[in-house]
């Protein structure tokens, strides 16, 4: 499945940029996120609950599943975006990682190393002891600044729970100074209505630094990914994260959201009881959505997925190929599809 959307008409040379004619050509920088499914190392964290993953833990979680894990997470990152540039993603932000420890094994790997992808991360109060981070290609980004926003989140019969930090960067974009937020909102375990209000606790945490970001500068680039657990149609991203699914009607303070026509039209990012959802987004805002202009802006987007990601057998069949059925390892890649938007700029 490809899917895309075209902002204006393109003759498309494979690695050599965007050209819509001898004199026109274009630089190409893709913008990722994916959510890389409870990537753990095998060490016992006493602080967290990662017992399951762990050598003495219920899945029997050992060095050999853990190498097989990244193996399959650098060949599906090594392929997104590569359609477009050979690099393939400038940004990656990523969901479910226990720590930097795995980044670093992650980013060594063979097929990733000759990129000499950076990482910001920073540990956060989730109990299962995982986080969001952002892994970035500093041929084409500089980090100038980053920092964590706590979420703090409603009680719960008088407990008191903690989620994923919101992650955000600034930095250059071949010069051009971007904000890039990543974030993995609260799950819906426990039911949808018990957990909405906990959504959106951590959407009114990004609309509040979006706001700020804008007072200091107005028509700011900033581009949020993440793992929403909610659809582009819900309430706390259209409502309290203030999206927009219409190019021509984003206002300048508003998050421009180009996965809700995906979603509407039934595809999506990971699939339960035979329904498709698109958590996994990456919202812009509108100034990225002019071609007329010096920096980077958005040309298409896309939900990344090849034939040997996907389930081919089973209960989970056509699904994204998981790396576990429940205790069970499945050898997958993630429950999820990644997400990637190319963006380009004119030269």
């Amino acid at each position: 499945m490809k899917l895309i959307i075209r902002l204006f008409f393109l003759i498309i040379t494979p690695f050599l940029g965007f050209t819509q004619s001898a004199s026109k050509h274009y630089k190409i920088s893709i913008v990722a996120f994916y959510n890389l499914e409870n990537f753990y190392d095998t060490t016992n964290n006493p602080i967290v609950n990662d017992d399951d993953f762990t050598l003495n833990g219920i899945k029997h979680y050992n060095n050999n599943i853990y190498q097989d894990k990244i193996n399959n997470l650098a060949k599906v990152i090594g392929l997104i975006g590569t359609d477009y540039s050979i690099d393939g993603p400038a940004i990656l932000g990523v969901a479910e990682i226990e720590n930097d420890t795995v980044l670093n094994d992650l980013i060594h790997h063979p097929i990733l190393k000759k990129r000499h992808y950076q990482i910001v991360h920073f540990d956060s109060k989730d109990i299962r002891g995982i986080d969001v981070a952002l892994l970035y290609n500093p041929s084409y980004f500089t980090v100038l600044e980053s920092g964590k926003l706590h979420v703090s989140l409603p009680y719960s019969r008088n407990e008191k729970y903690e989620t994923r930090d919101v992650l955000w960067v600034k930095g250059l974009m071949d010069g051009e100074a971007v904000y890039f937020m990543v974030t993995h909102w609260p799950s819906k375990r426990g039911g949808e209505d018990r957990t909405n209000a906990s959504r959106a606790s951590a959407a009114a945490v990004c609309r509040n630094y979006i706001n700020t970001i804008f007072k200091k500068e107005p028509g700011a680039k900033i581009i949020l990914m993440g793992d929403l657990n909610d659809n582009p149609d819900s309430y706390s991203v259209t409502k309290v994260l203030q999206t927009s699914s219409d190019p021509n009607k984003t206002s300048s303070t508003n998050l421009y959201n180009p996965w809700a026509l995906i979603y509407k039209n039934g595809y999506g990012t990971l699939a339960n009881q035979d329904t498709w959802s698109l958590f996994d987004q990456i919202l812009l805002s509108k100034a990225w959505l002019t071609k007329e202009q010096r920096g980077f802006y958005l040309n298409q987007y896309h939900i990344f997925k090849r034939l040997f990601m996907v389930e081919n057998t089973g209960r989970y069949k056509g699904y994204p190929m998981r790396t576990w059925d429940g205790n069970n390892y499945r050898g997958g890649f993630s429950d999820h599809f990644p997400t990637y938007l190319v963006l380009i700029k004119n030269i």
